[in-house]
This record gives structure tokens, C-alpha cells and sequence, in this order.
């Protein structure tokens, strides 16, 4: 029987991820992060059963002798002697299914390794050079036209495009952008030009969903509303005009995560279309899972196009704030292409990471129809209770500065590339009581907001 020793072991990563609800799954496979076209659903748990056989208790000789009276000696003898015989000799109905079950299973699992591995050999694409980085993942340089994306029906033949114009009043408030801000840069290490950083996808990756085709998949798109039972926000969000691009600084935190079907996001989510039904997403962000895995990331390669040799998508962020210490953030900006229409992410102040192309898209082809920005949790009740899984820092909205969670800065874009302050805010905590947020505005830090909670405490059963 095939086995695996799967790690518990953290891991924080910037994320992004697309939606396209209409169209399905958009994937190598496919799925996560992102990007990644997704259909969201629950994931299933199959749990492997051990059988086992205990052996037959010795014969009572004593009750055989008993009920065997009236059979002479030695043919008794010879009686018992023949059901020894068979019983050695003569496998129990119960002992086959045990063996054929167990040769089912064995089956079952080389065939599914099987197709991991053929999996893995489609979406690890050969590099030019690997970097170890401190946190065990394995960073591939590949080529950037041997990109996963360029996988997709829709992409063959697509060459990666120079650069937009950036939007009109965008400036980078003075900041620097250090070259190290991913822990595997810390070994000192670089992709060659002409290369993208991308983190190795390992079998252990792919053994912890449900299937192949479920791997790295979000279960559930993003709600406006409180109706979704497992999925928590703390949110603000703006509608009612149409948006070309958001932007934002997110404070970075390792929250909690209770277990490895449970996660904590915190993104800036781009909107078309029809919550449930034909729903078109562009996230981007940071995310948190208990396991050593891009739940939600890697998948977004077959459908985002990488520009940039500094950072690989799903690898760990560095460096992280610590309690009433030294606070960290890191810049997200997302904007519509004048020129082509496809949709770019920019990382920090000035730092191009790629692009989704519009034609992935429905309704974002066009514009997006409302723009959030928060944090969200899935929340399993799997002990029978509301989910310790944290938000943000782990502490509500009221503790401010240094201990609650903060978006900074939030801007949109307009139709004619103009980066502009929100108007029109709105602000939703689906369960205050185990996460909240509290939105301010100052010079420095324009539209802000502090968030999150600690989920279950006395207040949130």
C-alpha cells in the first residue's frame, strides 16, 4: 500500500486568483490563488479505513468434548483433526474481501500517483536554474515563454507585452521597494533575465485536495452578503460606477489557521458580473493555510502571464509584523490596460509582476462593477463551534496601530486612467462578534481601515 507523510507546516504567500464562473475551469489540469480560473465548490474528504482482522480464539476443547459425547473417541479425533485442516487450509469469506479490498486499494492508489505525476510533469516546466529558499520551497527559473499560461488554448501563441502606461496621479509616496521582499531572495540567489520565478508543485501539494482537478481551488466565490455559512468578511467595498483598477497597502500578519480545510485572506477583489451565477474576479493579496501548500495560488499561472524575474507567485512574503513591534505592508495595485485591455498587477512601487489577458474574461473585459478590500475566512465549525481561525492580526479592529490589521491608502481607477479616493464606501462584518472593521481617513494614509478578530472567544460561540 502506498503512503505519505504529509507536514503540517505554515506557510504565508502573496496570492492572486481570477473567477470566470461562466466558463468554468480554466486550468491546466486545472485550479488556486489564481491565475486561476475556478468554479468554486466544497472540498471532499475521502478517509481511508484500516481493517483489522483479529485472529480466531484457540478452540474450547473443553465445550467440543461437551457437546461430542455420544461420537466415539477416535472418530472424534479424526473430526476435529479434519475442521483443523480446513480451517488452515480454507480462507474466511471475511479474510478474502479484507485481501481484495486492500488489492483494490492499492490499485487505486498507484493509479492516482500515477496521474500526479504525469500532472506534475505538465506543470513543472523545466528550468533554467533552481533556487532552494529557507523555507524548503523549490524556486524554478523557466523561461518565460515556456510559462505555464501559454498552455491554455486561449494563450498559444501570445508573446508577453511591454509595460502600460501607468494611471494618471500614481506616485509611490516616497517608498522604497527592497529587492529582498520574498523569503527565498533571501538566499542571495536570482532568476536570470528572460526567466520567471515559480514555486515547485510537489506531490504532497496535490495529495492534500480531494483530486487533481480540485487542487488549489478556492471553494467558494466571494459574497457581498452574509448568506454563505462558511465564508466569513470583514469588508469594505465600493459600487454603483464603473472601475478600471484598484489600489491599496495591506499590513502583513500570520493569522492562525485552525486546520488544512480553513483559510485567511486578506486581498483586494475586482467585480463583474452576477454573484452565484456568471461572476467574473481578479484577486489579489495575501493569504494564510495550515498546510505547506498554494491553496490558492498556483493554479493562477495557467491563466497569468508572469513579466518580471523577482517574484515567484505563491512563495513565502518577507518580512512579517509582530504585535505592538515593527509593522510591515506591502503595495497592490490592479488597472485596465488603456492600450490592449488586460489587466496588470503591480507589487510595491513601481514593480511589475504580469498580467491577465482580457480575453479570459466576460464582464471584465469591460469593467468591473465594484471593487473590495478586506480579509476572509472559511470557517468549518468542524468541532462543532465557530472556527479560532484569525484574521488579519488575530485582534479586533478597536486595538489600532500596531496590534489590528490595517488597508491603507485605497484608491480606484477610473475609465480614463485617473487614480482617485473612494466615494460611495461601504463597510460589512459578517459576524462582528468574531471579526470587525472600523474605516478612518487621514493625509498620510488617505481611506484606511483596521480589521479582523480572533474568531471563537466568548462573544463568538
Amino acid at each position: 500500500m502506498l503512503s505519505r507523510i504529509i507536514k503540517f507546516k505554515p506557510l504565508f504567500f502573496l496570492s492572486l486568483s481570477i473567477t470566470r464562473s461562466f466558463l468554468g475551469n480554466c486550468s491546466l489540469d486545472m485550479k488556486e490563488y489564481s491565475v486561476s480560473c475556478k468554479r468554486h465548490s466544497k472540498h471532499n474528504t475521502k478517509r481511508q479505513h484500516h481493517v483489522v482482522s483479529k485472529q480466531p480464539s484457540a478452540p474450547n476443547h473443553s465445550l467440543i468434548l461437551s457437546t461430542s459425547q455420544n461420537i466415539p473417541p477416535p472418530m472424534l479425533s479424526a473430526f476435529v483433526s479434519f475442521l483443523l485442516l480446513l480451517t488452515s487450509i480454507t480462507p474466511s469469506h471475511s479474510t478474502h474481501r479484507i485481501m481484495t479490498n486492500q488489492t483494490f486499494k492499492a490499485g487505486e492508489e498507484f493509479l492516482k500517483l500515477s496521474r500526479i505525476r504525469t500532472h506534475l510533469k505538465k506543470i513543472n516546466k523545466p528550468p533554467v536554474k533552481t533556487i532552494q529558499s529557507p523555507d524548503g520551497d523549490l524556486i524554478d527559473c523557466v523561461l518565460s515563454h515556456q510559462q505555464p499560461a501559454f498552455d491554455h488554448p486561449k494563450l498559444k501563441g501570445h508573446t508577453p507585452l511591454n509595460p502600460p502606461q501607468r494611471p494618471k496621479g500614481y506616485n509611490n509616496n516616497g517608498e522604497n521597494v527592497s529587492e529582498r521582499f520574498q523569503l527565498w531572495a533571501d538566499s542571495g540567489e536570482t532568476c536570470p533575465d528572460g526567466t520567471v520565478p515559480i514555486r515547485r508543485t510537489t506531490e504532497e501539494d496535490i495529495l492534500r485536495a480531494s483530486s487533481i482537478q480540485r487542487f488549489g481551488r478556492k471553494p467558494k466565490p466571494v459574497k457581498k452578503d452574509s448568506t454563505s455559512s462558511d465564508h466569513e468578511h470583514a469588508i469594505l467595498f465600493v459600487n454603483g460606477n464603473q472601475y478600471f483598477g484598484a489600489k491599496a497597502n495591506i499590513n502583513v500578519w500570520t493569522p492562525q489557521v485552525t486546520n488544512e480545510y480553513e483559510f485567511s485572506l486578506s486581498q483586494i477583489w475586482v467585480i463583474a458580473g452576477s454573484f452565484g451565477n456568471d461572476l467574473n474576479t481578479i484577486e489579489a493579496g495575501k493569504s494564510r493555510t495550515v498546510w505547506r501548500q498554494i491553496s490558492k495560488v498556483l493554479h493562477l499561472l495557467d491563466c497569468f502571464i508572469q513579466t518580471n524575474n523577482k517574484i515567484a507567485i505563491g512563495a513565502a512574503i518577507s518580512p512579517i509584523s509582530a504585535y505592538n513591534s515593527k509593522q510591515f505592508d506591502i503595495g497592490i495595485m490592479i488597472w485596465k490596460d488603456p492600450k490592449h485591455g488586460h489587466w496588470w498587477l503591480e507589487y510595491g512601487s513601481g514593480l511589475l509582476v504580469g498580467y491577465w489577458p482580457a480575453t479570459m474574461f466576460s464582464h471584465l473585459r469591460n469593467h468591473a462593477s465594484m471593487v473590495q478590500f478586506g480579509g476572509e475566512i472559511v470557517n468549518t465549525h468542524s468541532k462543532g463551534y465557530h472556527t479560532g481561525t484569525q484574521m488579519g492580526s488575530g485582534h479586533f479592529a478597536e486595538e489600532g496601530f500596531r496590534k489590528a490589521a490595517y488597508f491603507r491608502n485605497l484608491q480606484v481607477i477610473d475609465w480614463d486612467n485617473n487614480l482617485l479616493p473612494l466615494a460611495n464606501i461601504h463597510q460589512l462584518a459578517d459576524h462582528s462578534s468574531c471579526y470587525d472593521i472600523k474605516q478612518g481617513n487621514s493625509n498620510a494614509w488617505g481611506t484606511y481601515f483596521y480589521y479582523g478578530g480572533p474568531g471563537r472567544n466568548v462573544k463568538c460561540p
